[in-house]
């Protein structure tokens, strides 16, 4: 659980952009969107492939560069 203390004669800007970053480093987004809907095992499976394949064609094609 991301958590962000406003110190002393802190703006609520720099707080805010603190407590976005903290989110973004935690993955807390990813996850709530991974749990936000339900995937069949089978549905799950191709989705994990497809994410692999898609992982391997980029590493390949830096490889190239």
């Amino acid at each position: 659980m991301a958590e962000v203390r406003v110190q002393e004669g802190e703006p609520l800007e720099n707080c805010i952009r603190r407590f976005k970053r903290k989110v973004q480093q935690e993955d807390i987004i990813k996850e709530v969107k991974r749990h936000s809907f339900y995937l069949k095992p089978g549905e799950k499976k191709r989705v994990k492939e497809a994410l692999a394949r898609k992982r391997n064609r980029k590493k390949i094609r830096k490889e190239q560069d």
